[in-house]
């Protein structure tokens, strides 16, 4: 655990007391969002800290009771030694588990949206089938998705749909998931039943605190009002609360509908587009940077990363980690661990090849 490594141990003890610092400070709920943060980040290192102290703990006192029950042939004490040793494993793998976010922005809330790409109204139902898989997952492990904006296709599926997503690392979990999904299958809207590939895209980008956010001119931005759509019911607004907004230098568009009023959601919708405008120009950081060292850097958008074929076979497969299974509708169903876990430790690697170079 030295140093620079991806569990910087002495590092996260000197961010431990300086977060310390900054809880104790009267000011520190000044700001909720970021006295939020501090806290949360705060408890998420203690808590690290604390399991290692265990780990340590705990192979000292297995390494103890494996000595007396050498020296007095007791059974029951190296059992007892070996149940510690058990736990102690267990730690270590989840430590190792954090250990695989290291990005600066992991722990970051995340917004998610999936766009349906070339298959017509296939690829809108496969953005649907998408945007279930995703709320399916993210619920079984516990984060919390609020559906920020969804437009509905003509015939089927949606051509859009947005999420917001918090809990624990949000966007370094959903990091992997950006990117275009290929899916083959018996298209169920062709009454030739045809085989049909369609595309989706996925977008992920970390939710910034104010003080992160980039600065927008005014007159930057086309504004418009519209009725909310949905399913019906009470939850349908009938008044013009939803807001699209439009950047117009970069052409980015973002659409909230979910808040109750009309400011609500114009200032979601502008959160949404400082997140997506502060991720493009992170990217294109990394691309400049990959010019400059004669490199082909992965695109972020616009490449496939994952195939889901339905026939003539059932495989899905990730095109970055090689990881691939045959229960596809396991996966679609939200199944999703071995493809996350897998791409951040491919992620991990991949850094540490990049610094090696460097170094």
């Amino acid at each position: 655990m030295k140093r620079g490594g991806f569990f910087d141990f002495d590092g996260k003890a000197v961010e431990l007391a300086r977060l310390k610092e900054s809880a104790a400070s009267p000011d520190l709920w000044g700001d909720p969002n970021n006295g939020r943060r501090i806290t949360q980040r705060l408890a998420a290192i203690q808590q690290t800290l604390d399991r290692v102290h265990r780990i340590t703990s705990t192979i000292d006192d297995a390494e103890v009771l494996l000595g007396l029950a050498e020296e007095a042939g007791d059974e029951s004490v190296r059992e007892e030694a070996i149940s510690e040793l058990k736990e102690a494993e267990s730690d270590l793998a989840a430590l190792e588990r954090e250990s695989l976010f290291f990005d600066e922005y992991d722990d970051h809330p995340a917004i998610l949206s999936v766009h349906a790409g070339a298959g017509g109204v296939d690829a809108q139902d496969w953005a649907e089938m998408l945007g279930r898989m995703y709320q399916r997952y993210l619920t079984d492990a516990g984060f919390s998705v609020t559906i920020e904006d969804v437009t509905e296709g003509e015939e089927a599926g949606v051509k859009s749909m947005t999420m917001s997503v918090r809990g624990d690392h949000p966007y370094g979990t959903l990091e992997s998931e950006r990117g275009v999904h290929r899916l083959v299958r018996i298209s169920p809207f062709d009454s030739n039943a045809r085989r049909q590939t369609s595309f989706a895209g996925v977008d992920v980008v970390p939710e910034l605190g104010e003080e992160e956010g980039v600065e927008i001119a005014t007159d930057d931005l086309r504004i418009d009002t519209y009725r909310s759509q949905g399913a019906g019911g009470q939850h349908v607004n009938k008044t013009d609360s939803a807001v699209r907004i439009t950047h117009l230098p970069s052409g980015i568009v973002v659409a909230v509908q979910n808040e109750r009023s009309q400011l609500q959601n114009r200032a979601r919708a502008m959160s949404i587009l400082k997140a997506r405008l502060h991720e493009r120009a992170r990217q294109e950081r990394v691309a400049q940077i990959d010019e400059i060292r004669g490199e082909q850097g992965e695109a972020a958008w616009g490449r496939q990363i994952r195939s889901y074929v339905l026939q003539p076979y059932q495989m899905v497969k990730d095109l970055r980690t090689d990881i691939e299974t045959g229960n596809i509708q396991a996966v679609l169903d939200g199944d999703l661990d071995e493809f996350i876990d897998g791409y951040l430790r491919w992620r991990r690697a991949s850094h540490e090849a990049t610094r090696a170079r460097e170094s």
